[in-house]
């Protein structure tokens, strides 16, 4: 296939995945970590003041903030959340996310439009130079594969058109991890500053990509082995690596800290940093963040690892969280491997084994000719993502939190490649048994593309609460976990359709999300929360619960789980009378 033909393909592949994102998204109501990003995002290009969402890195929220600039909003400044006379609770975030949205004079949807087309870009440009890198890696067929996967994902559409940090995670490791690798097999000083660049990048997008920093040692240390089977050149590397990620820390992580705070007044600053981090598990760096707190120049830095201890500590303690009838704060082992074979359209799963065979019985004919050492060094930028797959995993199975299979994204893209490079090796080790077993191969294969892409189509617009055949679909999905794996939120709108479609004047709604149901809804609008006492429902009132809400009050304590459960066990005897797309259940109380 011609390069020209290639890109072209890729070309209305991308667009195809643009227009399923604006169409699925247009019914989507603002979910629940938009509620604090967008305000956050908005803050920092107006107010240049970080003092909201310090948890996660501002770029990837001052890139959906910068169409609002030009929509001439109101900002509630005068709020006391914004204010903050004293160190804030982690709600006050939401709080002003509310008052920004809902009451200040401000269109809610036209910032939500706004603010997702600005992700959305981020999202096709992601994928663009997922292509472009898979094409140098593997060809014409890898790239379109690669891409393929990536623009038929129900996740990738499911979170790339949300206000979220997920993808800027996924574009993060991307181009940190492309530019180091041209650093190694080229250690020119352009390629250590633009690895460098690319690092600090990647920094400012999302914390969990710290762990690039250990997947960069070990691939730094291994490639000059592999290289030149000399240790000394391993030293060499070594400095000019510290040297990249000097020039990230310099050159990127300080301005754009330094610009966002700015006007944080570096009195509140010490005393929200305090605030946030003085139970951290490991006080040294605890004791190390706050005094640079306290000195002018350090103040960026502070602010940076301000937020990694207070990502690392949630780590560390958990998150309450339903999982397959159970509830708890701390994570279960299973809970990612469960989500990744449930959530992922069944046909890769099929794309992997026939890789993972295909690829072992070939590998194992080169081995016979060439030795271990040989095939690495040739392959050594797939046995990189081999490296940084296992450690971002490690990570997630050895970490405490467990909120939704999105946070495992930063993996996939090599996943995909890695998928699609066995695929065309297997195939290519195939012609030369038999033309006619790789003709089968071939239609075998493209039969599973057919089967991915119809898994895509299927679930539009109801891309968020995805999950494959083995877990009964969509409609069933909420009995495995929910959350961001399914209930964001996200079908608010679609419970204002079926109030105003049956003309209910009253509804009692317990809503898991970013909307406003006063706002929207007005006098119908009646607040519910589970542990309320059933008999107090008047008999013939409509109930909607979201499905996190639902399972959480359903599902059984375990480790230790002490908060009250079981308050929605009563709603077992009801059958729901409808639901909100796949997430708000309905009830007619009787």
């Amino acid at each position: 296939m011609s390069n020209k033909v290639t890109n072209l393909i890729a070309f209305i592949l991308l667009a195809v995945m643009a227009g399923t994102a604006i169409f699925s998204m247009k019914n989507d109501s603002l979910t629940f970590d938009e509620l604090a990003h967008i305000p956050a995002g908005y803050s920092y290009l107006t107010k240049m003041d970080y003092r909201i969402n310090p948890e996660h890195p501002p770029l990837i929220k001052d890139i959906p903030a910068l169409p609002l600039l030009f929509l001439g909003l109101n900002f509630p400044d005068n709020s006391p959340s914004w204010i903050q006379e004293e160190a804030p609770p982690w709600w006050f975030q939401f709080n002003l996310g509310d008052e920004f949205l809902y009451s200040s004079g401000n269109n809610p949807e036209q910032i939500i439009f706004w603010s997702r087309l600005a992700m959305l870009g981020l999202l096709i440009f992601t994928g663009w130079f997922l292509f472009y890198w898979a094409k140098k890696i593997g060809g014409n067929f890898v790239a379109l594969g690669t891409l393929s996967l990536f623009a038929f994902s129900p996740t990738f559409l499911a979170h790339g058109r949300l206000v979220n940090t997920d993808v800027g995670a996924v574009f993060g490791a991307l181009i940190a991890i492309f530019f180091w690798l041209k650093f190694l097999e080229n250690p020119t000083k352009p390629n250590i500053f633009l690895a460098g660049i690319a690092f600090g990048i990647a920094m400012v997008l999302k914390f969990s990509l710290i762990l690039l920093i250990p997947f960069f040692v070990i691939i730094t240390i291994i490639y000059p082995i592999l290289k030149n089977k000399n240790w000394k050149s391993i030293i060499i590397y070594a400095g000019k690596a510290f040297l990249a990620a000097l020039i990230g820390l310099i050159f990127i992580i300080w301005p754009i800290y330094q610009f966002h705070i700015w006007n944080y007044p570096p009195e509140q600053q010490l005393r929200d940093t305090i605030a946030d981090i003085s139970g951290h598990p490991l006080p040294l760096l605890r004791d190390i963040n706050l005094w640079m707190a306290q000195r002018e120049i350090f103040r960026p830095f502070a602010q940076y690892m301000r937020g990694v201890l207070m990502a690392s500590q949630r780590t560390m303690w958990g998150n309450t969280t339903f999982f397959k009838g159970e509830i708890s704060a701390d994570s279960w082992l299973g809970y990612f491997p469960l989500l990744y074979l449930l959530k992922i359209p069944l046909a890769f799963h099929f794309f992997t084994i026939f890789v993972l065979i295909g690829g072992a019985w070939r590998f194992w004919q080169i081995l016979k000719n060439k030795s271990f050492f040989v095939i690495m060094r040739k392959n050594f930028i797939l046995l990189a993502f081999c490296f940084w797959i296992a450690i971002y995993w490690a990570a997630a199975l050895m970490g405490n939190l467990n909120i939704g299979l999105r946070h495992l994204l930063p993996a996939f893209p090599f996943i995909y490649i890695l998928v699609m490079s066995g695929m065309v090796w297997s195939l290519s080790g195939l012609n030369k048994i038999s033309p006619k077993l790789k003709k089968i191969a071939v239609s075998f294969v493209f039969l599973l593309f057919i089967w991915y892409i119809y898994s895509s189509i299927l679930i539009f617009p109801h891309y968020l609460s995805y999950y494959n055949e083995l877990a009964g679909g969509p409609k069933q999905g909420y009995k495995i976990a929910v959350d961001s794996n399914y209930d964001w939120g996200q079908d608010f709108y679609r419970l204002l359709s079926f109030i105003e479609k049956n003309e209910i004047e009253k509804i009692y709604i317990d809503y898991f999300g970013g909307a406003n149901e006063e706002y929207y809804l007005k006098e119908k609008y009646v607040p519910w929360r589970g542990l309320r006492d059933p008999d107090e429902l008047p008999k013939g009132s409509y109930l909607a619960v979201s499905a996190t809400q639902l399972q959480g009050g359903r599902a059984e304590p375990v480790f230790g789980f002490d908060q009250p459960s079981g308050y929605y066990r009563w709603l077992d005897k009801y059958q729901p009378v409808a639901r909100a797309g796949n997430s708000i259940f309905i009830y007619y109380i009787d």
